[in-house]
């Protein structure tokens, strides 16, 4: 399996992107979940937000919720992360990456991993 996140990029602070991930090495992904970790610079990944393929169901975390949205297209075997009024903190590289698409959710693994795409977002 293999991810490849795409979107990311240099933004003043109010601004919008839209990352993608494109999964492969699968015929579909529709029985996994897919979600998106921030990592700003010195600290910890953190969890962004999180799909499962299948249902579409979506977590976002509460620091982004109201203003990112993760969605999935089967068809494509792609997730995006539509980021609306990015503030400065919200700096850092964006990971995506695949778990089970079943059990809990969200789901408290992944399994494969992208290599990310870095945002900045200037004040």
């Amino acid at each position: 399996v293999q991810l490849q996140a795409s979107g990311g990029g240099l933004v003043q602070a109010g601004d919008s992107l839209k990352l993608s991930c494109v999964a492969s090495g699968r015929s579909t992904f529709s029985s996994y979940a897919m979600g998106w970790f921030h990592q700003a610079p010195g600290n910890e990944r953190t969890y962004v937000a999180a799909t499962r393929m299948g249902s579409g169901i979506t977590y976002h975390a509460d620091s982004v919720k109201g203003r990112f949205t993760i969605s999935r297209d089967n068809a494509k075997n792609t997730v995006y992360l539509q980021m609306n009024n990015l503030k400065p903190e919200d700096t850092g590289v964006y990971y995506c990456a695949i778990g089970p698409g079943s059990g809990d959710f969200p789901p408290p693994r992944f399994d494969y991993w992208g290599q990310g795409t870095q945002v900045t977002v200037s004040s």
